[in-house]
């Protein structure tokens, strides 16, 4: 058995030698004849293309299967990062397009605020300065703004500050660049002013609330809810008819004004530049900022 075994491989061996030596002969003549041979009967040879194509579209078919499921696989990730990233984008884009509505608005807002200021009917002998609030200060006072004019700009102490709708406050401190504006509600805030209907005089005393009440009224003088209240002029520290506010409240603790200035809003002012008095040949009127608030 050993000795069988023995001769086949002493047999094949060279066999094997000459097959590896004559392999690439072998392929050469093989192609040639195939080529004859397609050449010579072509419908043998597209026969012979039919039974291999035949034999080999369900191996084709088994082994395409792999190959297209990592296809969609990589076209389903490509997808997926394209949506990822035009998600990002469009949020980019969307942020952007709400700081831009957001300017929008406060632009809106600032023009709205110059327009009533501009419309505002006052005396041409009397000139302002527009200032915008920068900070809400504390200190010494209990409700002061900081605005950003001062002494290069003709601000002085002791002037009115206004709004589109009416006063504010006055100013209490300066500076070249910024002043400090002391507002109607303050403790400190004593204004005199006169009841339109009657001209009855008092004093708008603040008092840390956003209702500053009537003092020094006299117990003689009728006075109704929805009595409109402006500055009186007197004493030559505002002119007359500078609008306040309405008369809310009538107690016998006194009376209290619900202001037209909305400080939890303000921007904008108006500082007033306010001439002496006697400039003004009649202050027993509404006075020249009296349709300010009109």
């Amino acid at each position: 058995m050993v000795g069988s075994r023995d001769r086949v491989v002493r047999l094949a061996l060279p066999v094997r030698v000459l097959a590896q030596r004559f392999a690439f002969g072998i392929l050469v003549v093989g192609a040639f004849l195939l080529m004859l041979l397609g050449k010579a009967d072509s419908v043998l040879t597209e026969r012979l293309r039919y039974v291999v194509n035949d034999a080999l579209a369900p191996v084709m078919a088994v082994l395409s299967q792999p190959i297209a499921s990592i296809n969609h696989g990589i076209q389903t990730v490509d997808d997926f990062l394209y949506v990822y990233s035009e998600n990002t984008r469009l949020r980019q884009e969307n942020e952007r397009l709400l700081q831009w509505q957001n300017a929008a608005r406060q632009l809106e807002q600032q023009n709205a605020a110059y327009r009533s200021l501009l419309n505002a009917k006052i005396d041409p002998r009397i000139t302002f300065v527009s200032a915008r609030v920068i900070v809400d200060a504390g200190g010494p006072f209990v409700r002061t703004l900081i605005i950003n004019a001062g002494g290069r700009d003709g601000v002085t102490k002791g002037q009115a500050a206004i709004s589109e709708v009416g006063l504010v406050g006055h100013i209490v401190e300066t500076g070249e660049r910024a002043s400090r504006l002391l507002l109607l509600t303050d403790l400190n805030s004593r204004i005199p002013v006169v009841v339109a209907t009657t001209r009855a005089r008092a004093i708008l005393a603040g008092n840390n609330t956003n209702r500053p009440q009537l003092q020094f009224l006299a117990d003689s003088v009728p006075l109704q809810l929805g009595d409109r209240i402006v500055t009186s002029g007197h004493g030559g520290v505002f002119p007359a008819g500078i609008p306040i506010g309405i008369v809310t409240l009538v107690s016998q603790r006194g009376a209290e004004v619900e202001l037209f200035a909305d400080f939890n809003r303000l921007e904008y002012v108006s500082v007033v530049r306010y001439q002496a008095p006697r400039l003004y040949e009649d202050d027993s009127t509404l006075g020249p900022l009296g349709a300010a608030a009109q």
